[in-house]
């Protein structure tokens, strides 16, 4: 499929990829989702918590919903969760149209410490895989969508490649701002402008691993903590040994959705920015969309980080993936 001619265009400030990505972060709110949590055990000992928010469409016989049959899985980027704008948003829009969502808070970010030493990465598939497979299961819905912004899409696109069982509910993934290539991704954030992203994203990375040296002191002391300056330092100490990794260079080649891309065949779009501060390289898959059936790709001009601005209630992110969802139905 070759690449998809976008229709976004950036104005004034949300030209600018910071102004874009901080403004979207840090000052953008979204109000009027409510959110019914579920805890979700997993079968090492771990749980995961869900956020559902179900579709506002009226039922016509005076009752508040329409039962539907369609189900949005989200799955957050690097130290989010359910609660982030972009998921607030995404699930806000998907309920004024029919669809129940459920957002998935990866391990240790719903608030609640994880029981595990181990925790999400990039390239976490299992965690996934079954918390698809769990709704799937449950006979209620007909369709399933998958959206990851992100980490969270990474790890989607690569859930797709696997060549792995996907429930025949699952009908279409729609990711934004994914770094299908964690080295290259890691490569940009080190440019000297994108500091305030890799520190805030060090500083969270760091302050969650002071709170799990409380129950694995045995393996994780002070002295490795104050080795950590770097997000790569982290990945090393951390990412990597938790999760079954030499070290952070085999965590960023075997966690990359990069190479899993050609074995995508439900449709699946990614949106990802020319001037995403984030992302570099083979972040942007265009030979891979060029020669695929199922991978639409599609790079705006502008949008930053999981930026797209638009005047409203949504992005144009959100609309955008919304329409993929429908025409796959369609």
């Amino acid at each position: 499929m070759p690449l998809i001619t976008s229709k976004f265009r950036a104005s004034g400030l949300f030209k600018n990829t910071h102004f874009s990505t901080i403004y979207s972060a840090k000052i953008r709110q979204v109000r009027g989702v409510h959110q019914d949590r579920e805890r979700i055990e997993l079968p090492d000992g771990d749980f995961l918590d869900i956020d559902w928010s179900y579709s506002l469409l009226p039922d016509g016989d005076g009752g508040s919903r329409k039962q539907t049959q369609n189900v949005a899985l989200l799955f957050h980027g690097l130290e989010g969760n359910a609660q982030r704008t972009y998921m607030l948003a995404m699930a806000k829009l998907l309920t004024q149209h029919g669809y129940d969502v459920a957002a998935v808070n990866f391990r240790g970010c719903s608030g609640s410490d994880n029981r595990l030493y181990r925790s999400y990465h990039s390239g976490e598939t299992d965690d996934m895989r079954f918390v698809i497979q769990n709704i799937a299961a449950r006979d209620r819905y007909t369709n399933i969508f998958l959206y990851g912004v992100s980490l969270g899409g990474n790890a989607l696109l690569k859930y797709a490649g696997e060549k792995k069982e996907i429930p025949s509910q699952v009908k279409a993934i729609a990711t934004v701002g994914v770094p299908v290539d964690l080295k290259a991704s890691l490569e940009q954030l080190n440019y000297s402008e994108n500091w305030v992203y890799r520190t805030s994203f060090l500083l969270d990375l760091k302050s969650k691993y002071r709170k799990k040296m409380q129950k694995f002191p045995e393996i994780m002391t002070p002295e490795i903590y104050r080795t950590i300056k770097t997000l790569k330092d982290f990945d090393d100490v951390y990412t990597a040994p938790a999760h079954g990794f030499k070290n952070a260079l085999d965590y960023y080649e075997k966690a990359s959705s990069y190479e899993f891309l050609p074995e995508i065949t439900l449709p699946t779009l990614i949106l990802n920015a020319r001037n995403d501060s984030f992302l570099h390289g083979h972040c942007y898959p265009d030979i891979y969309a060029a020669q695929s059936k199922s991978l639409f790709l599609e790079i705006p001009k502008n949008g930053g980080h999981v930026g797209f601005y638009k005047p409203g209630d949504f992005y144009y992110s959100e609309l955008r993936c919304l329409d993929f969802f429908e025409e796959t139905v369609e």
